[in-house]
């Protein structure tokens, strides 16, 4: 495998890379202090636990190194509600800390959005916490700003953070 390649993963690739690349992945971005769900410290056991639920409920793409290790990896959750089947969620882009700044996020993001596109989602939502590295990526892949909610997530040391809700219409 090429360094840098991004593959989308099927529901089973998830499950077996679940408890090694990308367990280890959350737990580095946790560790890091992103605030993507979880509370630090983040065993490995809990964050594998996260990506064997996740399997079959999310699209899945992983961005791999030289060695085949895990650097990056972005979620797509469509709404399956009647009324929502023309949206869908950018739900966890995590880049490990020692790929950050090379645009690997910038990727994984777009061909999450590229997919949506191609299968006919017409808009596209995500949240991050508000002032945080991420909002520089969102903002320049053209993503707009909704709105920020006050004190919606514990960061990972248990502080509550506002989130900024994000929008974009993927393919314009």
């Amino acid at each position: 495998m090429r360094a840098g390649q991004i593959r989308r993963l099927t529901p089973q690739e998830v499950l077996e890379q679940a408890s090694d690349g990308l367990a280890g992945l959350l737990v580095d971005a946790v560790a890091g202090g992103a605030s993507i769900g979880f509370l630090a410290p983040l065993e490995a056991v809990e964050a594998a636990e996260w990506w064997t639920r996740a399997a079959g409920d999310r699209e899945v793409w992983a961005a791999y190194g030289s060695g085949g290790e895990v650097l990056g990896a972005v979620t797509l959750v469509r709404d399956g509600k009647a009324n929502g089947r023309h949206r869908g969620e950018i739900a966890k882009l995590v880049v490990h800390r020692e790929a950050r700044g090379r645009g690997l996020g910038a990727r994984l993001l777009a061909v999450a959005e590229a997919h949506a596109a191609a299968v006919g989602l017409r808009l596209l939502v995500l949240d991050t916490e508000t002032d945080s590295p991420a909002e520089r990526l969102y903002r320049a892949a053209g993503w707009t700003a909704a709105g920020v909610i006050p004190d919606f997530a514990a960061d990972p040391r248990g502080t509550l953070r506002p989130t900024t809700l994000y929008y974009k219409r993927p393919g314009r």
